[in-house]
């Protein structure tokens, strides 16, 4: 069963574990549980693997040239008319 956790970390860390998390595939909060269970060697109940459904889903879409920003700005502009 998964718990929400609210962290207090440094501002740059967050933003580089984000960047690593996104160039891994995987979410912040994925790449943390696995951080904690490598720290605690007697925790032996099995990980089940998450990351299959975003290995399988990676690279369907082809962003390249699309500009985030604008697309974003877009939609709120739409969205609160």
């Amino acid at each position: 069963m998964n718990t929400k956790l609210t962290l207090s970390l440094d501002k740059a860390i967050i933003e580089r574990a984000k960047i690593y998390a996104r160039e891994h595939n995987v979410s912040l909060s994925h790449l943390i549980e696995h951080l904690l269970l490598r720290i605690m060697p007697d925790f032996k109940e099995p990980v089940e693997d998450k990351t299959s459904i975003v290995k399988e889903l990676s690279g369907i879409i082809n962003l390249e040239g699309i500009d985030y920003k604008e697309e974003q700005a877009q939609y709120f502009e739409e969205k609160y008319r």
